[in-house]
């Protein structure tokens, strides 16, 4: 993930206060730099075209688009592999700062394990004041290396997702990619846009607004109580979507926009996922007991310990 920011100040920091325990608070001070995003991966230039078939059953198919991915049900032509590559962008803005954090990585829909690189903020010298930070997602677990506040290079950071005030929607600077598809199984009402391209493939455009409460009661075990901890975290349980479904009925994006309820007025974030390369091995290796950090995290702004390693 790279994170960028505009007008750095003090706003960068209550941005950053979203996730105490995970990328954003490592990114808080961070200098500015160029525009919003790391990739072109949403916006208005869909130029999209109506069609009446798509209109009555986009409900039906966003509330299988987890299911679709995970290859327990088969989209509109064919089964498809439980696997993809991962392109992540998530922004948020406070106090008059943007901040933006993309990501890249592989994840299993089968498994629910992937692994992602994070890399934050050059400084105002534009050098890099951070190493890449190297996150594991697992089903109720969030696992992050290079962590540092405090933490040795060669430990890893175990967060017990279920006790995240936002499930680890936002926390990590990237919403898993599962629970991200498995969000969708909240929609209620959706709307047709069209058809567009999307990477040289042609997609289906889906809006509408998910429940967290409803995604939490219809999701996957492994899912369900990230998503049940979200649904008491965020200020709202509606959350607005953009979706993208291939012929095949694979999701290929979809953008949330969260409004997440810290301390001080609710910060608005925008987290965006991008799924291609279906079917590529993913090789993930969750850290043993002896490899798990179980001292003190220092936070942003701190000048002692915070967290503790082990969870949040």
């Amino acid at each position: 993930m790279v994170v960028q920011q505009q007008r750095s100040g003090g706003g960068a920091r209550a941005a950053c206060a979203l996730a105490v325990v995970g990328v954003m608070a490592a990114a808080a001070g961070c200098s500015g730099s160029g525009g919003p995003g790391g990739f072109a991966i949403g916006g208005g230039g869909d130029r999209a075209v109506a069609d009446e078939r798509d209109r009555s059953d986009g409900v039906e198919l966003i509330h299988r688009a987890a299911a679709v991915l995970a290859g327990t049900e088969a989209g509109d032509r064919e089964a498809v592999d439980g696997s993809a590559e991962v392109r992540t962008s998530m922004e948020t803005a406070a106090g008059g700062t943007r901040v933006t954090i993309t990501g890249r990585g592989r994840y299993d829909f089968r498994t629910q394990l992937g692994r992602l690189t994070v890399v934050l903020p050059k400084d105002a010298r534009g050098e890099a004041e951070h190493l890449p930070i190297t996150e594991l997602l697992a089903p109720g677990a969030l696992y992050m290396k290079n962590r540092g506040a405090g933490v040795p290079d060669d430990k890893w950071v175990r967060v017990d997702t279920t006790t995240l005030a936002d499930g680890n929607l936002v926390t990590g600077g990237v919403t898993d990619p599962m629970a991200a598809a498995e969000l969708l199984r909240g929609a209620r009402e959706v709307t047709y846009v069209g058809k567009s391209e999307l990477a040289g493939v042609t997609v289906r455009h889906y809006r509408g607004t998910a429940d967290l409460g409803r995604a939490a009661r219809a999701a996957s075990p492994q899912s369900r109580g990230a998503l049940a901890a979200a649904a008491k975290g965020f200020r709202t349980d509606a959350v607005p979507f953009d979706a993208y479904l291939d012929e095949a009925g694979r999701l290929r994006k979809v953008r949330h926009r969260f409004s997440f309820a810290n301390a001080g007025p609710a910060v608005e974030v925008v987290s965006t996922t991008l799924l291609s390369g279906f079917g590529v091995p993913v090789d993930v290796r969750l850290p043993d007991d002896r490899d798990i950090y179980t001292g003190k995290i220092q936070q942003a702004g701190e000048g002692g310990g915070g967290g503790d390693g082990r969870g949040a």
